[in-house]
């Protein structure tokens, strides 16, 4: 699998201290592309400091679809998430969180969706129902956003879900910040892509508490809000062009 055509899904998962979630969430990530062979598994270490990395190398011995990078210290889940997607070999990725709230089985459905709707199609984001927060963080989502879709227009309901397929091109494309992950629909229609949705079903963490901060959080997000959208307001139209024969 040393090149892009040779594998058909690159799935990047970022994980800090996640030792108890990784053997069940791979076991249930691989069950879910056994339609879709060959396929990669990037898990992306973002400077663990339980057995996270003691878990990912003995699965590795076993699976050679599995990848392991690893950041020496915590960069923040953008930051991993960059590092798997520069890393994939696959036209195609998803993303998803590395807790196990985002459930694999989903993964078939993102994966038809974007392959049925075209190149036009750069994203096809998942969006939460029944989510398993506390009441006040489903509050502070809320508010968010709803803040953010009055600001950004982006159309989406639930930017803040990690659970994303997009094709490696488009997303590279993209104007890279800390938080990335949190505006990516916004910022693929600023690129003149078209987005879909997958709505999916939210579940409890497998194990172990929360490690990333998250979109919830209004105020610590208002500055990256604002450079988005003094980001998109910038951008001119997208040129459309076509290679000429001699």
């Amino acid at each position: 699998m040393s090149a892009a055509r040779e594998t058909r899904v690159s799935v990047v998962v970022p994980a800090r201290n996640e030792a108890g979630n990784i053997a069940p969430l791979l076991a249930e990530i691989e069950a879910a592309l056994t339609d879709y062979f060959p396929f990669e598994i990037i898990y992306v270490n973002d400077g663990s400091t339980d057995a996270t990395a003691d878990e990912l190398h003995k699965l590795m011995i076993s699976r050679d679809f599995l990848r392991v990078l690893t950041h020496a210290g915590s960069c923040g889940q953008s930051a991993a998430v960059r590092t798997g997607v520069r890393a994939a070999r696959s036209l195609l990725v998803i993303t998803l969180d590395g807790d196990g709230q985002n459930d694999p089985a989903f993964i078939p459905d993102f994966l038809q969706t974007i392959e049925n709707a075209g190149q036009s199609c750069g994203l096809v984001q998942g969006q939460r129902v029944g989510r398993q927060d506390t009441g006040f963080k489903k509050f502070q989502s809320r508010v968010a956003n709803g803040v953010r879709a009055r600001i950004l227009k982006d159309g989406t309901r639930d930017t803040g879900c990690g659970y994303k397929c997009f094709r490696r091109e488009a997303w590279l494309s993209l104007p890279y910040f800390d938080a990335l992950h949190r505006f990516t629909p916004a910022l693929m229609r600023r690129e003149g892509f078209e987005i879909a949705y997958v709505d999916v079903v939210d579940r409890p963490r497998l194990s172990g508490v929360s490690n990333y901060g998250f979109f919830d959080r209004l105020w610590v997000g208002i500055v990256d809000l604002l450079g988005v959208r003094w980001l998109i307001r910038r951008r001119k139209n997208v040129p459309q062009s076509r290679e000429e024969g001699p």
